[in-house]
């Protein structure tokens, strides 16, 4: 399975850059067809309106009967001149005999007698053309001799619109590619840019010069790139794929490196293992850490957690023993019964059990319910409650105004822990005192005792850890409040911390930051 899914991501990855890199050469390639197919028919249209316009020079250079011996008319590229009434005036020689070539497509071969009739027609016009020039140059002697010049016989001048209009059209063709008519030579048809440009000839006829050029070279430049794209297109997917996962696979190995030593240490149940961590400083390595940092978090509650069940196994052990024992005494020899002791432990038992069940609610993540508490009026509180202390219990100032946020539950007990165990460690008196500065509130519970030695003051915040050569153990400490009201302190984003009383003693001060807006007091 785990192979299984290695390859599918490798797998994804190659088909999502083949995909991508498919579309982009698709649309490049088509693009660049595109280009390459537009630039050819420019330059057909222009090489045809070349060739229209050198004939159409010509053609006003003579006159109608005299067009078919043009030069230009004798090559083999199709070019035509049409008068305005649809007569062919002249041809290169694949076009004679036809119809102009504006409606050539619709027009059908003619047979030779149509073809000889109209050089019969032509040669007739010609004759006719001739004697017309006669008659005009004997009237232009004659009027030149009137006084007064009358030139109503003159020709009146011809406008031609020198614009030239393109398109394209498809001829019969034979085995090379030229323009035929001749029965059983075509070989198919080819299309060709044509190119119409307006003229007359030096007597005056409007005409039309047809000429066009062969797009056989852009349709086989087009067929030869697209062959070659569609060629080249598989095999450069084909690479695209290949490498890119190659370098999936290779981009994969750190990951799948560190999947096994997971796997491993999940199997073995050992903690203390760790996962390889790649040379390189890139992403997988980061991962790599931070996964070794998450392991060693774990292996570090984990051993936490184990320290913890044992501990508290052996402070229930004690209690659970001692009342047992007094029970089976009793029931034995009811006489012998210590029932204060018995009620003690019980009592001794019950507050033990309680900080465990509070312990679990905070690694469990419990969060402080919303409430504003005066820490102050807190305090006056929970002293009124006091009343079985050994030791009276001093307020030093006047205490400060302004509130904090979180549960009065919880902070009731933070307090509660911080007096039992000045209580337990006193020689005569404890101090309290509630100060405000640099927006927090500040409890401080000194006593006069023995003091808590300087390196061992971050180690009686941990859980059952009693410090016997410095402080006297008595029957109602386990060794969990200070731990407790330490979690308490924190999860409402405070501090607490025990530092030298001026009495000698120890002077625990819990801080928590103000909210609401009292005014700033601050009680030295």
């Amino acid at each position: 399975m785990s192979r299984a899914r290695r390859g599918s991501v490798r797998t994804r990855a190659a088909i999502g850059a083949t995909a991508v890199v498919a579309v982009a050469l698709i649309a490049a390639g088509l693009a660049v067809v595109a280009v390459l197919r537009s630039g050819l028919a420019d330059n057909a249209k222009l090489s045809a309106e070349a060739t229209a316009r050198e004939v159409a020079a010509q053609v006003t250079d003579v006159d109608t009967a005299k067009v078919r011996d043009v030069d230009g008319l004798d090559d083999d590229e199709p070019v035509q001149v049409v008068d305005g009434t649809g007569r062919v005036l002249g041809a290169t020689d694949p076009l004679r005999g036809r119809g102009p070539m504006a409606r050539f497509n619709l027009a059908d071969a003619p047979d030779q007698d149509q073809q000889d009739q109209d050089q019969d027609q032509d040669r007739d016009r010609d004759q006719d053309h001739r004697n017309q020039q006669d008659d005009d140059e004997d009237s232009d002697n004659d009027s030149d001799s009137s006084e007064d010049g009358d030139d109503s016989g003159a020709r009146e001048p011809v406008e031609v619109d020198r614009d030239s209009e393109d398109r394209d059209l498809s001829f019969p063709v034979d085995s090379d590619g030229e323009v035929t008519y001749e029965q059983g030579e075509s070989e198919g048809r080819q299309d060709f840019s044509v190119v119409a440009v307006q003229s007359a000839t030096r007597d005056g006829r409007p005409v039309t010069v047809y000429a066009g050029t062969s797009l056989r070279a852009q349709q086989e430049a087009v067929a030869d790139v697209t062959r070659a794209m569609l060629i080249g297109l598989p095999v450069l997917l084909f690479v695209v794929a290949g490498v890119t996962w190659l370098v999936t696979r290779r981009a994969l190995q750190p990951v799948e490196g560190i999947r096994q030593g997971m796997a491993a240490i999940t199997a073995s149940t050992d903690l203390s293992r760790r996962v390889p961590e790649p040379a390189a400083k890139d992403e997988v390595a980061r991962l790599a850490a931070t996964t070794n940092e998450t392991l060693a978090a774990l292996e570090s509650s984990t051993e936490r957690q184990r320290r913890f069940v044992a501990d508290a196994s052996h402070e229930l052990r004690s209690p659970i023993a001692s009342l047992r024992t007094q029970l089976e005494v009793g029931a034995a020899h009811p006489e012998l019964l210590d029932l204060d002791g018995a009620v003690q432990d019980t009592v001794r038992l019950q507050g033990l059990a309680a900080d465990l069940l509070l312990l679990a609610r905070l690694d469990a993540g419990e969060r402080p319910t919303e409430g504003r508490v005066s820490l102050t009026a807190l305090l006056h509180e929970e002293l009124a409650q006091r009343t079985a202390d050994r030791h009276p219990v001093r307020i030093t100032g006047e205490g400060a105004e302004g509130e904090v946020a979180g549960s009065k539950g919880q902070l009731v007990r933070v307090v509660g822990n911080l007096l039992d165990n000045a209580q337990r460690h006193a020689a005569s008196e404890v101090t309290v005192a509630v100060t405000r500065a640099d927006g927090t509130l500040a409890l401080t519970v000194a006593d006069d005792g023995d003091g808590v030695p300087e390196d061992q003051r971050e180690r009686i915040f941990e859980r059952f850890v009693r410090l016997d050569d410095a402080r006297s153990r008595d029957d109602g400490g386990a060794g969990l409040g200070l731990a407790i009201a330490r979690d308490i302190a924190e999860r409402h984003g405070g501090t607490l911390t025990v530092a030298a009383a001026p009495a000698g003693g120890a002077a625990f001060t819990l801080r928590l930051p103000v909210t609401g807006g009292a005014t700033e007091v601050t009680d030295g």
